[in-house]
């Protein structure tokens, strides 16, 4: 058991230490200019093909959700049929 622990905490300080030295590049200022150029597109867009499905996605299951609740909406309104 004694082992076991002195391996985990090993492995453990390894990681924490490692993750520590990593340098992450700093990608803000081409963000920036991505975002701030003027070529007519809506910042939600501008991101590419993976902004442009994502916002296709929401928008198809919010009309679907939207159409799914009014449909519920409408059958509870309507009166039970005596059996």
């Amino acid at each position: 058991v004694y082992l076991l622990f002195q391996a985990l905490r090993q492995i453990s300080q390894r990681t924490i230490s490692t993750a520590s030295r990593r340098q992450m590049e700093n990608r803000v200022p081409e963000n920036q200019k991505l975002f701030q150029e003027d070529n007519g597109l809506p910042v939600h867009l501008k991101g590419g093909a993976k902004d442009a499905l994502l916002y296709r996605t929401t928008a198809g299951l919010t009309v679907c959700g939207t159409i799914y609740a009014l449909y519920y909406l409408l059958v509870s309104s309507m009166p039970k049929k005596p059996n």
